[in-house]
């Protein structure tokens, strides 16, 4: 290996390191945080924005259905276990989805690429999950 490919290779790991370094990770990865707009927003594991719905309660999920189809919510993996401010809630079918500060946590059908926030808003009652909030 020469001196460059040294170098390029040096530049690149510092790169991913500094760039990992900028995303809390939560749940053994599976909720993680990204800087949009000045505001560290609630992510999936891909970088896809999480969503609250003001029509659910603390611990109880009201999306269902054609809800749950264009909202689908952060399932839990078998054996999950929470964590901090990362709770679980049990859905009415027995699946466990993944909540923060007791909200349930979605993601939403039109978001097309990480970073995306177009369900922020949607209907009134769909708005970013904001750590912190």
């Amino acid at each position: 290996m020469n001196l460059r490919s040294i170098l390029l290779s040096a530049a690149a790991l510092v790169t991913l390191s500094a760039s990992a370094a900028l995303a809390a990770d939560y749940v053994a990865g599976t909720v993680k945080t990204m800087d949009i707009g000045g505001k560290q927003v609630l992510t999936d594991a891909n970088g896809m924005t999480l969503y609250t719905y003001d029509k659910d309660t603390a611990g109880v999920s009201n999306c269902y259905d054609k809800c749950a189809a264009n909202w689908p919510p952060l399932f839990a993996a078998d054996g999950a276990a929470a964590e901090g401010d990362f709770t679980l809630v049990t859905r009415t079918d027995g699946k466990m989805m993944w909540a923060y500060k007791g909200m349930p946590l979605y993601l939403w059908v039109k978001d097309q690429k990480p970073g995306d926030t177009t369900g922020d808003g949607v209907g009134e009652v769909w708005h970013t999950a904001v750590e912190g909030m």
